[in-house]
Order: C-alpha cells, then structure tokens, then sequence
C-alpha cells in the first residue's frame, strides 16, 4: 500500500500556507480557536472559532496574530472576518466560572463549544497552544497558532475584540480599577487599585494576587470566591448580587450588534457537575456561557487602548 507524500508547509508560505496545504489535501473547512483573558485577573475569558472560505476571498489585509494589532486594526479587521467567515462563533466564560472550574478545563472546553457551534461543519480543526479534545474531526494544537494560520488569527481577533468591548463595559460598572485602559490584566495601576479598594464581582479569586489582597490566599484556589452573604466577602463595588452580569441586551436582543443563539446568565449562577467535567453545549439562554453567533457585520464599539497584552502574569 502506497504512503502518500508528505505536505510540507514553509515558513515563507505566510500565514495562510498551512490552511492552504490541508485544503489541497480535501479538507476545504478549516476552523481555528483560539482565547483571549487567560492571563487577566479579572474579566471573562473569551474563545472564539472562525471558518475562512478558500481563495482570495478568504484573504485579509493585514490579519495577523491580535495581540500585534493597534486597536484600530483590529477593529477593522474583526469588521473583515465577521464579514467574510463562512461561519463564527463567540463565547464568554464569567470569571466565577474561571475560578470554579479552573482556567485551563475553561479555557479547552470553551473553544471546544466554539468549535461545535459553528453554523459550518469544519472538515479539520486548527487551534492555538492547546489540543481540544471531544470533536469528531481531526484537529491540531499549534504553538503560536494566531501568528502561523490565518483562521486562528481570526479567532483571536474576534475574541481579543469581544473581550476588550466587555472590559469597557466593565470599567464604567466598577469605576476605579482602570479595565478600559489594561483590560483586566496585571499592571502596577491595576495593582495599585486592588490594595486600595479590594477585588470586585469580577475579579478572579483563584489567582494569587487578587486572593492576596482579599486575605483568602490561604484557601484553596477553587474554595477562594466568596459565597453571596458571606460574612466575610471583600467590599464589592458595582451592582448587587441579584442585578445582572452584564447591563445591556436581553435573550432577544442583540449583543454588540450580531445575532445571538444564546447569552450567558448572572453571576450567582454556577456550574453544574464536578469541577472538570466538560462543559456541553448550551441550547437556550440562561446557562453559565453563552454562544454569540452571526454572519452579518457588527458595527463597532469604542475600546481603550491597550497597556499590557497576553500572557499576564498569573
């Protein structure tokens, strides 16, 4: 029985050499997924999935990894991907959900939902860093996906896009701690702000620094959260514990502009199951993640530029 010959991909190929090798090979959809949060103290994590179409049509101008991307450009060219995509998909991980199931269980089974709500069956599965396991097509981790193939460059602006928009939402709801400006991520303002007013609702209180300042360091990483009415939960800023997350749309309504098959809930709303079973998709609203889905163009918000990238300190 005849091997058949190897595919070699070349670093001159650009980013679009490995997408355009596996098309040639018969897989035409190729899906990538990617994050964007993970090194933030506070914030969701976001996932993201995106199926380019093949040729030129799938091509834009200046794609590139999102973390090396002015705001503006990635603005415009979250613009272009919604436009072009055969298919896209969001979702958003709450940070008490970071802090119940652990970052890494989110972060997997977030693209893995990603990846499984896409409105086209992707033939083949590319994804930043980490293999996502549970899907029935073949896939592959890359290392510094967002800077080797163009659908995982797009997933990571998407995501990076969605995450900054929610910041800045986030920032006007907790006044003080500056996430307009360094998005959740650990800088020294950002340090500065947690000694002096203490962690809000959306700070995630498995990580050291923000267990430090509230004096729960010494509780395990998942036990850190303070329950709702504990009597000894730091000083929140911002809405109640019965208001929503998020101000702004409903089930029926838009989120940023796009299509919506289904929003994340409120904040007092944890996950079901023991901390790392895998998360299923959700097919209603109402449940601990959401999946924002569309194929039309979103206009686009106002994001504060950017201080601190990925990859913050933990």
């Amino acid at each position: 029985m005849l091997t058949p010959p190897r595919t070699v991909v070349r670093r001159e190929g650009g980013l679009y050499a490995l997408e355009r090798a596996l098309q040639r090979r018969g897989f035409r959809h190729v899906a990538g997924a990617d994050e964007a949060g993970r090194g933030a103290c506070a914030g969701p994590l976001v996932a993201a999935a995106a199926v380019l179409p093949e040729g030129r049509r799938g091509e834009i101008e200046g794609l590139a990894d999102s973390k090396l991307l002015t705001p503006a450009s990635r603005e415009r060219i979250y613009d272009e991907v919604v436009a072009r995509a055969l298919a896209y998909a969001v979702v958003v991980i709450p940070a008490d959900e970071v802090d119940a199931r652990g970052l890494h269980v989110c972060n997997v089974a977030a693209m893995r939902r990603a990846l499984a709500s896409l409105t086209t069956r992707p033939e083949y599965v590319l994804s930043d860093g980490f293999g996502v396991d549970g899907l029935d097509v073949p896939g592959l981790a890359v290392w510094k996906g967002d800077r080797v193939a163009a659908c995982v460059a797009a997933a990571s602006v998407l995501a990076k896009v969605t995450r900054d928009r929610i910041m800045v939402e986030l920032d006007g709801r907790y006044p003080g701690y500056g996430f307009a400006e360094h998005k959740g991520y650990i800088t020294p303002e950002h340090t500065a702000a947690l000694r002096e007013l203490g962690p809000c609702r959306e700070h995630r209180f498995s990580y050291v620094n923000v267990a430090t300042v509230s004096g729960r360091d010494g509780r395990p990483p998942r036990s850190r959260r303070p329950a709702a009415g504990d009597p000894d939960e730091p000083l929140f800023s911002g809405p109640g514990p019965d208001e929503p997350l998020f101000s702004g749309p409903g089930p029926d309504e838009p989120l940023f502009g796009g299509s919506v098959a289904a929003l994340f809930g409120g904040p007092e709303e944890g996950p079901a199951g023991s901390p790392d079973e895998p998360m299923e998709r959700s097919g209603a609203p109402g449940g601990t993640v959401g999946v924002a889905l569309g194929e039309q163009p979103r206009p686009p918000a106002p994001v504060g530029e950017d201080v601190v990238m990925e990859g913050g300190v933990r």
